[in-house]
């Protein structure tokens, strides 16, 4: 039989209620479920604070011939004169009766008992047995039991707490508790007395600490019901500035700050009989925000429908406001899926409904506001409220929307950007889950955020989503359109190195084995390599060349992309290679070990197809019109990703006249549009692949040449994409592909390409697939020379 000691509990205490604000956020929810109509009230009751205490009880511990009387005075000087006359007079006298330092000791400390923490509530109250059978019970399932079933009903959840934990917030403020209360059932108070010192024996069980309820002769104040909370033996060293601070700041976040005022739950917070205000969120502020995105994310018949509001007012130069409302479907979502399957595909309906709302500040075009005051007061109040909070039925969840935390991740993904970063210091904004609608996304037990689970990382991957790409894209566009701003883009070196890199190292195995098959393997890959790294010198000198050139964002973006995907492939090929011939020589299958060889120098030569039409892209001055032919050429780009589309399982349709087709257009170009639509194709195909799991889906990817007029149709029987962002495709920096493979350029520089040759690149709005989404491309090109 299992036993528990009693130093247990104080460990459970400090882990489970990790600050002080925890600890009043669990007990002011406990006066909540407890039925209290006016809420939590808290009084501080401070006549002298600790670090006062400690300081003169170690003069009496240290100097034996201290003078007493002087000692005296200065400690009641020390007294808080804003703490209630009776108590302020009662310390007095203590401390004036002492005769020596040992009795000035004991003074000291009764003194600073005096001080409280007090919790009150007009709540049902507890009878005599329930302070039994369940406060006295730490984990008691009675709540829990109530949740669980409001949340089979579909119902809202009846209480906010439901561990049974609550009564480990009062230790962490202090060592003494009483608690006094009163029910409907009872014409006089119940009391309990805690002396959590009392569990800091390491001999004793927690079966052996007392702890009686007993039945007071009066009401103890109490006059209907309620509860009364009082905390002594005070652990910190409370000041009303401490308090003031912690009222300002983090009690003003405790209940959503969003919500109408008078529909919050009261909290009331008292400093030695003189309220403290907890501040309000002016809706003025939030009215002037220079953008806002506001999300609905619901769940219909088991399918995740997720509908937008973005508002553009003020990107710091002339524009009109925009307005821009749209759906993102469940088809789109699954990209945050991907390839990978790191979140499947059920945790876009386990997330449950949510609710976010945004707003976006550009700190350089603050204002006056008339209710709030002049541009620096306006800029202090959004710096003081900025935060993205998270709250489930009106109370927050920490730590979310503290300061330094950036759990959607927005200033890493800001530091990669120029122009708009969208830092978490520029937001104000809140999520809205609950309890029942959103039963997995569940606060870790120590309060430090939500647990880590498919639910979680769903939720914070399709509000980074949301706010990335669809928020900062809407901006973009507006840039597009009223200021002609041109797009910068990050250099991809340092990502290309480390593939390099990668490959080196895989080929240093590779030639260190003795086997002459897997030596001409390697040479294989050193030779690719070889062609690689020249190539990639040829690119960063073509980016200096064009540093100054109109065109240049364009061509860096689109030979870097494709520098990239090649680079992966290679350190891919290079690093499968390594692992297999590991394998194969140990079991010294001559025939496998062949097949495996003859199956990587055929990779090798499929990316030296690839290399030589990118050779031809990052060679200086080759970015000129020519001769091109459209059969030949798409054929080249096929041909390059033959090995991958073997591997993958796609299947490639190339429906061609019989004769080839010339047009005067960059060669280089060309590639990259094919280049990019295959990549996209791919990705997507493969997504769905990965997410339905189906054996009868094969991904299949169809280029059509048409001669009137003169075009290349380019589909595929992936998801295919949604209407409601057939105007946002072609804008850079829009994707949605999972974090790791978003880059939101290829289409950009598709279009761009296309442009530029005097072509125009569009998504077909009458070909749809079965779902009614958009799965053709058509590139118009000029006529046939």
């Amino acid at each position: 039989m299992f036993r528990i000691s009693a130093r247990t509990v104080l460990e459970l205490g400090s882990e489970l209620i990790s600050s002080d604000i925890i600890a009043f956020y669990e007990l002011i929810k406990n006066a909540i479920d407890a039925g209290s109509k006016s809420g939590a009230t808290i009084r501080f009751n401070i006549v002298l604070r600790k670090n006062a205490f400690l300081s003169f009880r170690e003069k009496l511990l240290n100097d034996k011939s201290i003078q007493l009387d002087a000692l005296k005075k200065t400690i009641c000087e020390q007294f808080n004169q804003d703490a209630a006359p009776s108590i302020i007079e009662n310390a007095s006298t203590v401390i004036n009766e002492a005769s020596n330092n040992a009795e000035m000791i004991d003074a000291l400390k009764f003194v600073y008992d005096l001080n409280s923490i007090e919790v009150l509530d007009d709540g049902t109250g507890m009878t005599r047995q329930e302070l039994q059978n369940n406060f006295l019970v730490i984990g008691t399932s009675s709540r829990k039991k109530a949740v669980d079933n409001a949340i089979k009903a579909g119902v809202s959840s009846p209480y906010l707490g439901e561990k049974g934990i609550g009564r480990l917030s009062a230790m962490r403020l202090g060592t003494k508790l009483k608690v006094v209360t009163k029910s409907k059932e009872d014409k006089t108070a119940n009391i309990l007395d805690v002396d959590w010192d009392l569990f800091n024996d390491p001999e004793k069980l927690i079966s052996e600490i007392e702890a009686d309820v007993t039945s007071s002769d009066s009401d103890e104040g109490i006059t209907g019901t309620g509860t009364r909370l009082i905390i002594r033996g005070l652990s910190e060293d409370w000041t009303q500035k401490r308090l003031s601070d912690l009222v300002n700041y983090d009690f003003a976040r405790l209940t959503d700050p969003f919500a109408n005022q008078f529909k919050r739950p009261r909290v009331a917070i008292y400093w030695n009989g003189e309220r403290e205000s907890i501040p309000r969120m002016p809706q003025e502020l939030l009215d002037s925000a220079h953008a806002s995105l506001k999300v609905n994310y619901e769940i219909i018949d088991n399918i995740p429908i997720c509908s937008y509001h973005i508002i553009i007012s003020n990107l710091g130069y002339e524009h009109p406001v925009e307005s821009q409302t749209g759906i993102v479907t469940k088809e789109d979502f699954l990209g945050l899926i991907g390839t990978s399957g790191d979140i499947h595909e059920s945790a876009l309906v386990d997330v449950g409904p949510f609710e976010f709302e945004a707003y976006w500040f550009n700190r350089q075009r603050f204002a006056k506001i008339e209710s709030i005051g002049d541009r620096e007061q306006v800029k202090k109040l959004q710096r003081k409220w900025s935060s993205l909070m998270l709250f489930r039925d009106g109370f927050r969840v920490f730590p979310y929307g503290d300061e330094g935390d950036d759990w959607l991740k927005l200033d890493r993904k800001a530091m990669g950007r120029s122009g708009y970063t969208l830092n978490k210091a520029q937001f104000m904004g809140r999520c809205k889950i609950s309890r029942t609608k959103n039963p997995y996304l569940l606060d870790q037990t120590n309060r430090e955020g939500l647990r880590e689970n498919q639910s979680s990382f769903a939720l914070i991957n399709i509000l980074q989503m949301l706010i990335q790409e669809y928020l900062f894209t809407s901006m973009k566009s507006v840039d597009k359109q009223y200021k002609n701003q041109k797009v910068k883009i990050k250099s991809a070196e340092t990502e290309l190195d480390s593939l390099i890199n990668r490959t080196k190292g895989s080929l240093r195995a590779l030639k260190r084995s003795k086997d002459d098959a897997v030596v001409s393997a390697s040479e294989e890959i050193e030779q690719t390599l070889f062609s690689y790294s020249e190539i990639v010198k040829k690119y960063r000198t073509r980016i200096i060349e064009v540093e100054q050139e109109s065109r240049q964002m364009t061509e860096m973006a689109g030979i870097g992309l494709m520098v990239e995907v090649v680079a992966h492939e290679l350190a891919r090929a290079s690093e499968n290679a390594l692992v297999n011939l590991n394998v194969l020589s140990k079991d010294k299958d001559p025939e496998e070990i062949d097949r495996k060889l003859a199956s990587l120098k055929a990779q090798m030569k499929t990316l030296l197809k690839r290399l030589k039409v990118l050779d031809e892209i990052s060679i200086p001055g080759r970015q000129r019109k020519e001769t091109v032919g459209l059969i030949s050429t798409i054929e080249g780009v096929l041909e390059g990703h033959q090995s991958l589309f073997e591997r993958d399982g796609i299947l490639v349709n190339f429906v061609k006249p019989s004769q080839e087709i010339k047009v005067q257009a960059v060669k280089g170009m060309m590639v990259q549009i094919i280049e990019n639509l295959i990549s996209n194709s791919k990705y997507w195909m493969l997504t769905r692949k990965n997410t339905e799991k189906s054996s009868t889906y094969i991904p299949c990817i169809t280029i059509e040449i048409e001669e009137s007029p003169l075009s290349i149709r380019f589909s595929d029987n992936g998801r295919g994409i949604s209407p409601e962002n057939y105007n946002r495709i072609f804008q850079p920096f829009f994707s949605l592909k999972e974090k790791a493979k978003r880059r939101g350029l290829g289409l950009y520089v598709a279009s761009e390409c296309a442009e530029y040759n005097g072509a125009v690149l569009y998504l077909d709005r009458e070909t749809k697939n079965e779902d009614g989404r958009l799965n053709t491309f058509v590139l118009e090109l000029e006529g046939e020379i």
